[in-house]
């Protein structure tokens, strides 16, 4: 048997390894045939990603909101819940942080964490509706939160258009004692937009591991997906669980527009359109295949790749599109990862 082909764990380590060759491989056959050179497109990319420590600023800075959204699709994801408005939920959180960052003057103790419990508290409660709705009546919660992503949309607009607005299309800028910017990591990163919201990406990351796996109620939850009859009959509360697990996937949701709006920007405008954060949050989980770090380290290579493409089209004149293309060939493969299992299965029963 070949003793290179990988099993178990490793197997699923390989599967998203695979489908970024794959999905890196494929690009550069398109660059081959639309008449750009893959070797510079690719090096051009690299470059914007590690180059200088700008790039290396604005690429932690572009993943940080990805790990948060990312978790907020794994965590539902591992309790047996598919929670496709993680966009509408980080939409409400980063106006509600915003709020709370400009209506109050508070010590910065207080007005930082306060805003980003607002952030996270706006979006628990736009999980909290379809998580609801699944409990009590078994409304696909797909459906509706989809639906409830354009509800925050519309809305969130209309509340900045109504009462928040100032010249710009936007709110007015955040309090300082609200705001996650630091001159230091933006002097040592050639002032990028870098901000201290990475180290709450990261924090999500273990509190997601934690609860998940070292508690109680972690283990209810994933109970509960797995199979939410013999959950019951063994005595848990499986309406109860359904809807915590949409309000802690919300939470995290919120808690990325809350990086948005405290971090990166210090406002809100009024949106033209999704932000798209939400829904690259569903590749990021997919591709760290639902788990903590592996979420971290897909949000590493989306934020890079995002980076990365403008100086690949400043650099080598490839299209930035090209890297949304490559982005959806990953997730393609990563979504037929049950082929490349069944691929590695026959070579392991040919080489018997």
């Amino acid at each position: 048997m070949a003793k290179w082909l990988p099993k178990g764990r490793l197997l699923s380590l390989a599967v998203p390894l695979i489908a970024v060759l794959l999905g890196g491989l494929i690009g550069a056959l398109i660059m081959l045939i639309t008449g750009y050179n893959p070797i510079a497109g690719y090096a051009a990319l690299v470059k914007g990603i590690f180059g200088e420590s700008y790039y290396i600023g604005e690429t932690i800075r572009a993943m940080t909101p990805l790990i948060l959204a990312g978790l907020a699709v794994a965590f539902a994801f591992r309790t047996g819940l598919l929670n496709i408005g993680v966009e509408g939920q980080l939409i409400v959180g980063w106006l509600a942080a915003v709020y709370v960052g400009l209506a109050v003057e508070l010590p910065l103790i207080v007005h930082l964490p306060l805003s980003i419990l607002a952030g996270a508290a706006a979006g628990a409660l736009w999980g909290f509706i379809p998580g609801l709705l699944k409990a009590r009546f078994q409304v696909h919660e797909v459906i509706v939160t989809i639906m409830m992503n354009y509800i925050a949309l519309h809305t969130a607009n209309a509340i900045i258009r109504t009462y928040l607005i100032v010249p710009g299309e936007r709110t007015e800028e955040i309090h300082s004692t609200a705001s996650l910017a630091s001159p230091f990591l933006q002097s040592i990163t050639d002032y990028s937009r870098l901000h201290y919201g990475f180290l709450i990406a990261l924090l999500g990351c273990f509190i997601m591991w934690f609860l998940l796996w070292r508690t109680s109620k972690g283990f209810e939850l994933r109970a509960v997906g797995f199979n939410q009859h013999a959950s019951q009959y063994a005595g848990m509360n499986v309406q109860k669980n359904i809807v915590l697990s949409m309000v802690v996937s919300g939470a995290f949701a919120g808690v990325a527009g809350a990086m948005e709006g405290l971090g990166t920007y210090g406002y809100m405008s009024i949106l033209a359109g999704f932000s798209g954060v939400g829904f690259d949050g569903i590749a990021v989980a997919l591709l760290g295949a639902n788990t903590a770090i592996g979420v971290a380290l897909a949000s590493f290579l989306f934020g890079g790749l995002k980076v990365g493409a403008l100086t690949m089209q400043s650099q080598a004149g490839v299209p930035s599109e090209l890297i949304d293309i490559v982005i959806a060939l990953i997730i393609f493969f990563v979504a037929s990862s049950y082929m490349i299992r069944w691929v590695i299965n026959r070579v392991k029963k040919e080489d018997v």
